[in-house]
Order: C-alpha cells, then sequence, then structure tokens
C-alpha cells in the first residue's frame, strides 16, 4: 500500500501551535500510524465500543488544544480514513509487522530526537561558554585598564621597575663577579699546568743530557781504552823491533869477533906448501 504523510504544516503554523516538539512529533506519529494500518477504523470504532483507552494515545493538553484549533488534519483524517476503507486489504503485511514497523520507526524517531536535543543542547551550551567568556574577558580588561590607570598602580609599576632593575643590575654584578673569579681560578690552574708541564720538560731535558753526557762519558772511556791498547801494542812493536835491532846488533858483533879470531887464528899458523894443500 503507498505510503501517504500528512498535510505539511507551515513553519508560522508549527511556531504557534508547537511549543513541544516532543508533543508534535507523538502527534504525527498516531497519525502516520492510523494511516498505515487498514484496520484503523475498525479497530478505533473496537476500542471505542469496548471503553478501552488507547495505547498510544498522547492526553497532553497542548495536543487536544492544537487538534481542536486546526480542523485541517481532522479532514484529512477523515480523507484517509475513507481512503483506506474502500482500499483492498494487503495480503503481505499483518498487524503483529505492522506493530513492530510502528515500534522501529517510533524508536528511530526518538533517537533522532534525542540526538536533536543533545546537539542542540551542545550547541547552546557552546554559544553561552563563549558569552561567558568574551563577557569574563571584557569585565577582567576593563578592571584592569582601570586599575593601571590608577595612581597607586603606577607608583607600585614604577617601584616595581625599579626593584627589578635594581636585582637586574645586582645579578649582573654578581655574575660578572662570579665570571671573574673563575677566570682567575682558570688562569691559576692553567698556571700550575705550565709550571708542572715546564718542570716535567726540564726533567726531561736533564735526563736527556745526563744521557748524552753519560754516553759521551762512555764513548770517549771506550775511546781512550782503545788509544791506551793502541800505545801499548806500538809500545810492544818499537820495544819488539829494538829488541830485534839489539840481538842483531849483537848477533853482527858476535859474528864480527868470530871473524876477527878467526884471522888471528890464521895469522899464527904456518903457511903450508901448496902441495900439501892439494
Amino acid at each position: 500500500m503507498p505510503r501517504t504523510r500528512s498535510i505539511s504544516r507551515s513553519p508560522s503554523y508549527r511556531r504557534r501551535y508547537s511549543p513541544s516538539p516532543v508533543a508534535q512529533r507523538q502527534s504525527r506519529r498516531s497519525k502516520r500510524d492510523r494511516s498505515r494500518s487498514p484496520y484503523s477504523n475498525s479497530r478505533s470504532r473496537q476500542r471505542s465500543r469496548s471503553g478501552t483507552p488507547r495505547r498510544r494515545r498522547n492526553r497532553s493538553p497542548v495536543l487536544r488544544r492544537r487538534r481542536s484549533r486546526s480542523p485541517t488534519p481532522r479532514r484529512h483524517k477523515r480523507q484517509r480514513s475513507k481512503s483506506t476503507s474502500l482500499s483492498p486489504l494487503p495480503k503481505s503485511h499483518s498487524p503483529s509487522l505492522a506493530s513492530n514497523e510502528r515500534k522501529i520507526a517510533i524508536e528511530k524517531l526518538r533517537k533522532e530526537e534525542e540526538e536533536r536535543k543533545r546537539r542542540q543542547q551542545e550547541a547552546e551550551l557552546k554559544l553561552l561558554e563563549e558569552e561567558t567568556a568574551k563577557r569574563m574577558e571584557e569585565a577582567i580588561r576593563k578592571k584592569v585598564e582601570e586599575r593601571l590607570s590608577s595612581e597607586e598602580v603606577k607608583l607600585e609599576i614604577q617601584r616595581r621597575i625599579e626593584g627589578g632593575l635594581k636585582k637586574l643590575f645586582d645579578d649582573v654584578e654578581a655574575q660578572l663577579e662570579k665570571e671573574k673569579e673563575a677566570a682567575l681560578i682558570e688562569a691559576r690552574q692553567k698556571e700550575e699546568q705550565a709550571r708542572k708541564e715546564r718542570e716535567e720538560l726540564d726533567k726531561m731535558l736533564e735526563e736527556n743530557w745526563r744521557r748524552v753526557e753519560e754516553s759521551q762519558r762512555r764513548e770517549a772511556l771506550e775511546q781512550q781504552r782503545k788509544e791506551e791498547e793502541r800505545y801499548r801494542e806500538l809500545e810492544l812493536i818499537q820495544r819488539q823491533k829494538e829488541e830485534a835491532t839489539r840481538r842483531k846488533k849483537l848477533e853482527e858483533e858476535e859474528e864480527h869477533a868470530n871473524q876477527m879470531k878467526l884471522m888471528g887464528k890464521n895469522k899464527s899458523r904456518p903457511k903450508l906448501p901448496s902441495g900439501n894443500g892439494l
């Protein structure tokens, strides 16, 4: 069965006769539910005969007052009920399915309404917070301007500026003194380090000179020893030469003496005849 919606209301009508959106939504739900079901007329007649109250009837005085003032929904209701009574009954839909659909639609509308209310409340709260913050900022600014324009605050500001400058100068002077002391300590440390390095260098040089002198002394002693050995060798060679010369001279003298002796003997011995000599 095609679904038909109720007659659209103008914004002025909603603003005038719907102070509560919840009541308006419930009214639209009840009309839509009645228009969907083909058994709406018969079921309403049965309920009226039995005297039992309707299931989802809204007894709000606002809705009763709105319905009484607007005849258009009633005419539409009568037209819809007439059309539904003349239309054939569908075979695919049952009352239980229609009830479930109504429940789902009602739940969906309820959630949408709650979400809309929540968003509206959040927007209103945000606007309220922004407005409050602006007002507080403006009030604080005015208060600060009033306080700053007073002579007492000006004197206090001047006093704090002078105190801050004095403190700044004192801090700078103390910092310079600390830096000066640190520089002196560093200079002393550097001087002490340089002195130690010089002492170590002097010790190293002295040790090197001592080693050089020791080496030179050892070399000189070795050279002297070698020269003495060579001198002794030369003396030995000279003595050997002299001894050889002396022995040679003695041998020559002895040989000469022997020759002289032989010559003396030859002179004293008589001459033998030549024949005897042969």
